[in-house]
């Protein structure tokens, strides 16, 4: 038996590396060659953001992969959608499929089965496609239309912003705010000033203040309030009786704040008193006589 050549070599070598490649790449894809499928066509009119491989879900199960593109040049704007689905799946006639894109325009094709039908597609029958409006189709449609009105009144506001921040006025308010901050800033190292030099003052006066009333408050307790008090009670007591001798008239000084007939005669007293103070200043010649040589 003849040797094997490097020739024959090489060629299984190639062939083999062939292989694992096709299958690698196809593992990649999220393609299993040795799984049976069974093949089905959808027809749609654009297929943006859908992939070989693009995964086709069943109630959120991925049941099959989108395996080929054929552009219909029969029957222009419509393309050719080969999809691989599991050959244990049987779809019931009046399924749909629905196609449309998430928000970040990745396609996906989704199998809406009619499970009240007993009758079902046959490998290589052709899936009516309907195409949903993408997340990005309502962005434009919905969103867009807002945010454009939104982005309107934006350049609104930040013109009436601008006519603000442009106000001579602004300006003047921010000079006097600059103006009052300076006083404040002022203000505050006086009061920094003051705290520093005469507050140490005030509180030396206010200790020795509040030392005073220590000693003051030792010495009312040194005070024995008792002997005080009983001594303010006679002191009342004599004034009493004294007040009540003059209220009587059983004593002089009774007699004298009580009695009528008495100061009626004081009075009388008193007024003879005068009138003879009076003659005699009139006609001192009747009481006094002088005489240089001794006659009366």
């Amino acid at each position: 038996m003849k040797s094997i050549t490097k020739e024959i070599k090489i060629g299984i070598i190639s062939i083999f590396t062939l292989l694992l490649l096709y299958f690698g790449i196809n593992y990649l894809k999220g393609i299993n060659l040795l799984k049976p499928a069974n093949y089905y066509y959808v027809v749609f009119e654009d297929v943006t953001g859908l992939t070989v491989s693009s995964p086709v879900y069943i109630n959120g199960y991925k049941a099959g992969l989108v395996r080929s593109f054929e552009y219909e040049y029969n029957n222009p704007g419509h393309i050719v959608v080969e999809v691989a689905m599991d050959d244990e799946l049987r779809i019931s006639k009046g399924t749909q499929a629905l196609f449309k894109t998430d928000l970040m325009g990745t396609g996906g094709i989704t199998l809406k089965l009619d499970l009240g039908s007993q009758s079902f597609f046959s490998p290589g029958d052709t899936i009516p496609g309907v195409q949903q409006p993408g997340m990005m189709d309502k962005v434009n449609q919905d969103i867009l239309p807002k945010l454009t009105i939104i982005m309107a009144r934006m350049d609104t506001v930040l013109a009436g912003m601008q006519k603000v921040v442009t106000n001579p006025a602004l300006n003047k308010s921010v000079d006097n705010l600059q103006q009052t901050t300076a006083g404040l800033s002022a203000a505050s190292a006086q009061i920094s000033k003051m705290m520093s030099n005469d507050m140490p003052q005030v509180i030396n006066h206010v200790k020795s203040i509040t030392s005073d009333f220590s000693v003051m408050s030792k010495n009312l307790k040194k005070i024995d309030y008792a002997s005080a008090v009983s001594k303010i009670d006679s002191t009342m007591l004599n004034l009493r009786m004294a007040t009540d001798k003059l209220n009587r008239t059983d004593n002089s000084m009774g007699l004298l704040l009580n009695d009528r007939s008495l100061f009626d005669s004081l009075s009388h007293t008193t007024g003879s008193a005068n009138r003879l103070l009076i003659d005699l200043k009139a006609n001192p010649k009747r009481y006094v006589h002088f005489s240089v040589f001794g006659k009366k």
